[in-house]
């Protein structure tokens, strides 16, 4: 294992070797290739070795830098035409640049070795500075590679043992030191600290947890030290799961990427054999043969596809770079494409548009009564129930439960409980349990759980529960519209006054509320029916109940901090941190990438033809066939960058 580890980190530095290495070549190599050009056009050559004489001597101080900046390129070139891969970018720069020096054997004609070398270097230099942007497009996601923990701290016979993460069972209990990160999901069972959730989720700020909260994997304990008992093997982990989508994003490529992987594949052989027909059929034509050579090197030299072929992957590469940046994990260049075409966004509710957990939203109090007094009966009557709504009753209540104080305490026809406080009967629960009772209960219009409460007869008010919306679901809606989304459509299993009031409140298009698992598919079915051409729909949602729409919708989008499985193996888009308002940024950034690509394509295509032209009438010079190549490449690289801001 650790022969292995080692083996790794020599191969990667033999790798990071080779690149400075390269740089440092190329580097050596224009310094050699400035120094004869200068020698050259000031005339020294020809002072020191004569008119003829200066020809072969800049023809032998030519092909040094050559050699040293391309002889890795005629390397690649040769062996792939003896595997039978011959037409590709070394094929075209080596022939191009060995027959700008074979114009030597044409005396009549104006030497063109400093042309053939600049070819090779600039060339050279272009891919230098490829390497080094994908370097920075990958450092986002090598950050979220990073998050792998090397190590878990698991408690064994009285001591802390340290063991591979992968080596930890469901239900050990571990410890995280400070600065360490968190190995395995879990639920933390003593400790207070800091976690640092910036790599999962692109939050700077630190969140607090103590005992009792979940932890989630990847993340920096930063200050106390916990225990954590696992909940999850580590291969179902969320870093494990992060890491996989990571790894295998880059194989899903987009209509627009294999599209220009045919276009090289076909273009690069044709525009070949249009070089060599240009020369020959010219050559035959006119009897000039050094003249239509070289213009059918000037054509080969700018017909070399690197811009596209670079430029495209590499933007889709820095939008999926971008989107990590925030927190947003999208699995592969097809889906930012049609992330890019959303025109519907259509929404689960609960947990999504929703916190997933019930609170206290309102305390209406009869006359004479406080808050706290009621509050405080309603806790303690609730205090034996693991119901969620009598867990957030306790909440709201904020102290300790004394359950001495309560007896006899019993649920009535699932209306709600009914118990003795102090000696006293005190009901809670709906307007049917009142009415069962001889209590008269007020409506009230405020949606949600109505618990209303009685004791010995006298009615004392009653407090709302319901789930609440997520602080930025309201922002999210406003943005998805700004961004020219055209309909934000909620689908919930929750009742119809709840479903109305929340679209209300976030500003939806619409809602459909009571469906069963199998009725959101059937609406999700319907939504994409009434899609028009190149538009797209997403479905956002967290439940195992959502993985069959997730799956059935253009682009699936899961909630990924507190997600399912489920809902995440089944989405095309996660969002690690549960913040819906990442969608309209996802989607903003997915629109700005599609944008570079296609200026990419058209800029590339345009500038190319052009010169393709102005090389076939013999206008242009191999100087201008450098630039319609190394130039178009390096501007079409600087602009693939930009997908990386955020």
């Amino acid at each position: 294992m650790a022969a292995s580890c080692t083996n790794k980190k020599k191969k990667k530095r033999r790798k990071k070797e080779s690149l400075e290495h390269k740089a440092r070549r190329i580097g050596v190599a224009l310094a050699v290739f400035f120094a004869v050009l200068a020698a050259d056009e000031l005339g020294l050559l020809a002072s020191l070795f004569g008119t003829t004489g200066a020809v072969y001597a800049s023809f032998a101080l030519f092909l040094v830098p050559y050699a040293i900046a391309g002889h890795d390129v005629l390397q690649k070139a040769w062996g792939n035409i003896r595997h039978g891969k011959v037409f590709d970018e070394n094929f075209l720069m080596t022939v191009a640049t060995i027959g700008a020096f074979a114009m030597v054997l044409f005396p009549q004609t104006e030497p063109h070795m400093a042309e053939g070398a600049a070819v090779m270097l600039f060339y050279q230099v272009g891919e230098i500075f490829q390497a080094y942007a994908v370097g920075k497009s990958r450092k986002s996601i090598a950050a979220m590679m990073d998050i792998a923990p090397d190590f878990a701290n698991v408690e064994r016979d009285g001591g802390l043992a340290q063991v591979g993460p992968d080596e930890v069972a469901v239900g050990d209990v571990i410890v995280v030191k400070p600065g360490e990160r968190v190995p395995i999901d879990g639920v933390i069972l003593e400790g207070t600290t800091q976690l640092d959730t910036a790599a999962l989720t692109g939050e700077s700020v630190p969140r607090h947890a103590e005992a009792g909260d979940e932890v989630i994997s990847g993340c920096i304990n930063m200050t106390g030290v916990l225990r954590v008992r696992t909940t999850k093997p580590f291969g179902e982990s969320t870093v494990s799961r992060i890491l996989e989508l990571v790894e295998n994003a880059s194989e899903k490529k987009a209509r627009t990427e294999n599209f220009i992987t045919r276009f090289a594949r076909v273009y690069t052989p044709a525009v070949t054999g249009a070089a060599a027909l240009l020369a020959v059929g010219g050559g035959l034509l006119t009897g000039a043969w050094a003249d239509w050579i070289l213009r059918g090197l000037t054509f080969l030299v700018v017909s070399c596809p690197c811009a596209l072929v670079i430029s495209v992957p590499l933007s889709f590469f820095g939008g999926i770079g971008g989107a990590s940046q925030i927190g947003v994990l999208v699995k592969g260049s097809n889906y930012l494409e049609a992330l890019s075409e959303v025109d519907t966004v259509v929404f689960d509710k609960t947990g999504t548009l929703t916190n997933g957990t019930f609170d206290v939203v309102a305390v209406h109090p009869a006359g004479g009564v406080q808050n706290d007094e009621l509050l405080e009966l309603a806790a303690h009557a609730e205090s034996f129930s693991d119901h969620p709504i009598a867990a957030s009753v306790r909440r709201a209540y904020g102290a300790q439960v004394d359950q001495s104080r309560v007896s006899d305490a019993a649920e009535e026809s699932g209306h709600g409980v009914c118990a003795r406080i102090d000696g006293r009967e005190v009901l809670v629960g709906n307007a049917k349990l009142m009415a069962a009772h001889g209590v008269e209960a007020p409506a009230c219009d405020v949606v949600g759980t109505i618990l209303h409460v009685a004791t010995d007869g006298r009615y004392l008010g009653h407090v709302v529960i319901a789930d609440t919306v997520k602080d930025d679901a309201a922002q999210t809606i406003g943005d998805l519209h700004a961004a020219g989304v055209r309909r934000c459509v909620m689908l919930t299993g929750d009742r119809e006054e709840v479903a109305a009031a929340v679209t209300a409140q976030l500003g939806l298009d619409e809602y459909h509320a009571q469906l069963l698992p199998a009725d959101k598919v059937e609406r999700v079915e319907a939504l994409l029916s009434g899609e028009e051409g190149h538009h797209k729909l997403a479905f956002v949602g967290d439940g195992i109940n959502d993985a069959p729409v997730l799956t059935r919708a253009d682009v699936g989008i899961a909630m990924g901090a507190m997600g399912s499985d489920a809902a995440i193996e089944a989405a095309d888009v996660v969002l690690m941190d549960d913040k819906p308002s990442n969608i309209a940024r996802a989607m903003r950034l997915a629109r700005k990438t599609m944008g570079i690509v296609w200026q990419n394509i058209v800029f590339a295509l345009a500038v190319k033809l052009v010169i393709l032209v102005l090389a076939a009438l013999g206008v242009a010079n191999m100087w201008l066939a450098v630039f319609g190549d190394v130039g178009v490449a390096i501007i079409a690289i600087l602009n693939a960058m930009r997908a990386m801001r955020v």
